[in-house]
């Protein structure tokens, strides 16, 4: 490989040392946030050095040989790392300290702006996983699925039967769609076969829906006059304080299934609400649905009511048994442990 040997170079290696040195120092005080502004700063050498000169990509490839010379034992100056900390430099540029790159560690950077469109986007991702601690593979499950587009994208009725701010909270906890492929399913599976699954999977179901749940229960019994009708899956939701009713339909929607849902929300804030809970929420996941009318179908009912899709494409063929629990196993299963 052709080697650069002329002194503008040298001199720059020496500067670029000199960093890296000074790096070392302020890593000892504030180890990420260093690191992160390190490697920004690394990046936007490196751009600026190519586009002075004709060195190009054999530019990285010679520093980073010169580099783990001088540094053997530093990590993060492989040909590799140099070149995302070129593109980590090329995608926030003079936006860089506008978002707290700083705030979490450079693998969980390397995904977002790798994956990310814009400055947005991974505005979005950053802040998500602040908030929520979230491991580099649950950031990467994220980022996969898409949360971006469909964080708060779900069709309700919220601003008029909820307060402020609780209404754009609520808004902002819903997706459209909900991503399933967690499970197995059989094809022509059951609304009863999907909540089971779903409950079987009640840990990745907590992460997909989101911070603030916490399941409560499924097929949550409540008396009216003479009559038992059972809530499909029950949670509450820790930062809104209030019940979060969950509707499960294997079908397309259709305007009966928001009128259903109002009256579940009507028992259920009758009781099981406590005096100081806000009112319950009623959340529709289906297959499929048509957003015109989703919208009419809410737009007179007065409970607060979410309707989204989920999307489900891990199917096996009818022939093959289906590995998920019946009913009647887990009731069995519940009792033989007790």
């Amino acid at each position: 490989m052709e080697m650069i040997l002329d002194d503008e170079y040298k001199e720059w290696l020496l500067g670029l040392k000199s960093k890296i040195r000074s790096m070392q120092l302020k890593a000892a005080v504030a180890v990420n946030s260093a690191l992160i502004e390190f490697y920004w700063e690394l990046g936007r050498m490196i751009t600026e050095k190519q586009s002075q000169t004709k060195w190009g990509d054999k530019l990285i490839d010679q520093v980073a040989r010169d580099l783990k010379t001088e540094f053997p034992d530093m990590a993060g100056l492989s040909n590799s790392n140099l070149k995302y900390c070129k593109r980590f430099y090329t995608f926030y540029q003079s936006s860089f300290g506008q978002q707290p790159v700083d705030q979490i560690p450079w693998g969980h950077n390397i995904l977002i702006f790798t994956k990310s469109g814009n400055i947005d986007e991974a505005g979005f991702y950053i802040q998500k996983t602040i908030e929520n601690g979230w491991s580099r593979d649950v950031l990467g499950m994220q980022l996969k699925s898409n949360l971006y587009e469909r964080q708060g994208k779900a069709i309700t009725n919220f601003k008029d039967t909820l307060p402020n701010p609780m209404s754009d909270l609520a808004t902002q906890l819903l997706k459209d769609p909900y991503n399933f492929d967690f499970l197995a399913m059989t094809e022509n599976y059951k609304e009863r076969e999907l909540e089971n699954a779903l409950i079987d999977n009640v840990t990745k179901f907590l992460l997909e829906l989101g911070t603030g749940f916490a399941y409560v229960g499924k097929q949550v019994p409540m008396q009216v006059g003479d009559q038992e009708y059972f809530i499909d899956l029950l949670f509450y939701h820790l930062k809104l304080r209030a019940y979060v009713v969950i509707e499960l339909k294997v079908t397309d929607f259709i305007p009966e299934y928001a009128g259903k849902l109002s009256f579940y929300l009507s028992v259920a804030n009758d009781i099981l609400r406590h005096p100081t809970d806000n009112p319950t929420i009623g959340l529709l996941i289906c297959k499929n649905k048509n957003n015109v009318i989703a919208e009419y179908s809410l737009k007179n009912i007065n409970q607060p009511i979410g309707v989204t899709e989920y999307q489900l494409t891990r199917l096996f063929p009818e022939e093959f048994k289906s590995s998920l629990p019946t009913i009647e196993e887990i009731e069995t299963e519940l009792k033989n442990s007790k």
